[in-house]
């Protein structure tokens, strides 16, 4: 039976998170989508359908140069060898049927061998206009699903149950996003609320979901909730100091065009969206550390103090913030390579360049992540020395354990 000390810092984690979570919710629902969208221009709708298809055979002939096509000095070619697949329709009402496409710029006969499944467009004819069909892409349904497969009974295998509960919090993450994030963005909603409302919700449920109701996870929660408060905070006051439009890519400028009057601040509010959301993970992982192991000091130490613990904590909790400083670094610059490429082609002058505004999205979301994920560290520490100091327990390891887990 627990100790009247471990109900009573129960009861302090719940007055602290339970007004968290209420106010999240109250956000989300004042911020909730409703209505129609609104946009500057109208997406006309287009008589459009994806049917896959498997390659027949290829063809080299000429064709009039594209922008795809466009040399170093910037010219375009007036004609260009290009590739013609045959095909045959694998799905949709045009099944069986043989069709004759154009292969994007960089597409070689070796790249769509006979047998190579495809996805095109096929545009029926309509009001005059004639039927027309062209590449889409390559058909990767089968690789895609293999690897999420795969992805999923790794986790399960390895993780078991909890695994599994990450799994279908994971699920219930994206669905947050897809019915709530989004279309509250679009419909102009606060951003800053609906970041930080949506990732409240998303956090208490996908941390107790897959690491279940105990202190330990609790703690946890509460050094995510901190982090992304800073994280927020500091968002909204570097993308205003930097001048931060958001615009800074074609997507986003086209973007910018749809929303109208109201773009560029929607955009910018995206931005901030993004940052935060970005940084759920990485928040989720270091504090679950940290709590848990403030938690195996404890069971390790029974008569160790706050100081001890945070000390130790800490000393674990350095090691995460360079290898976690390591792996940011390297996973932005994996994504912006053929970026950094064209700036080693064109020997663009270093100091400007940074400071434009694509790469001065990045790295203000680089660095506010950093700082917001480097602060929650000692944060949840010393949250975790506290609770597990007043729970007065003494093998914790085992009493703040969820039941459930006895049974493996």
């Amino acid at each position: 039976m627990p100790s009247s000390a471990a109900v009573r810092t129960r009861r302090v984690i719940a007055a602290l998170l339970l007004p968290l979570v209420l106010a999240a919710a109250v956000g989300a629902a004042l911020t909730w989508p409703h209505g129609e969208a609104t946009t500057a221009r109208t997406v006309e709708a287009v008589a459009l359908d994806y049917p896959t298809a498997t390659v027949t055979g290829t063809s080299q002939e000429e064709c009039a140069g594209t922008v795809e096509d466009r040399t170093t000095d910037g010219t375009i070619p007036e004609t260009v060898d290009c590739l013609r697949v045959q095909a045959t329709v694998t799905s949709g009402d045009e099944r069986g049927r043989e069709i004759s496409v154009w292969a994007t710029a960089s597409t070689t006969p070796a790249d769509v061998p006979a047998g190579t499944r495809i996805l095109v467009e096929h545009y029926p004819a309509s009001g005059g206009d004639p039927e027309v069909w062209a590449w889409h892409d390559y058909d990767r349904t089968l690789p895609l699903v293999t690897l999420a497969v795969a992805f999923a009974l790794a986790i399960v295998l390895v993780a078991r149950t909890r695994g599994l509960r990450a799994l279908i919090g994971l699920v219930i993450a994206f669905a947050v996003i897809g019915v709530y994030v989004l279309p509250a963005l679009l419909r102009g909603e606060n951003a800053v609320v609906v970041a930080l409302s949506a990732s409240t919700l998303i956090m208490a449920v996908v941390l107790y979901l897959a690491h279940g109701l105990s202190l330990r996870t609790s703690t946890a929660l509460l050094g995510t909730l901190a982090g992304l408060a800073v994280t927020a905070g500091l968002g909204v006051l570097a993308s205003s100091w930097a001048r931060l439009s958001g615009v800074s890519s074609e997507d986003s400028y086209r973007l910018s065009q749809l929303l109208g009057e109201s773009g560029t601040a929607s955009l910018r509010g995206l931005f901030l969206c993004g940052l935060v959301l970005a940084g759920l993970g990485v928040l989720n992982d270091v504090t679950i550390t940290q709590a848990s192991a403030v938690w195996e000091l404890r069971a390790a130490s029974p008569t160790a103090g706050r100081r001890e613990l945070f000390a130790g904590g800490m000393r674990i909790g350095r090691d995460h913030i360079a290898s976690t400083v390591y792996t940011i670094a390297f996973a932005y610059t994996g994504a912006a390579l053929p970026v950094l490429l064209l700036l080693e082609i064109y020997q663009l002058p270093l100091g400007p360049t940074l400071t434009s505004g694509e790469f001065a999205e990045e790295i203000v979301r680089t660095m506010v992540s950093s700082i917001g994920l480097v602060l929650a560290i000692p944060i949840t520490t010393a949250i975790a020395a506290v609770v597990a100091t007043r729970a007065g327990t003494t093998h914790p390891r085992h009493t703040d354990t969820p039941a459930h887990a006895h049974a493996h």
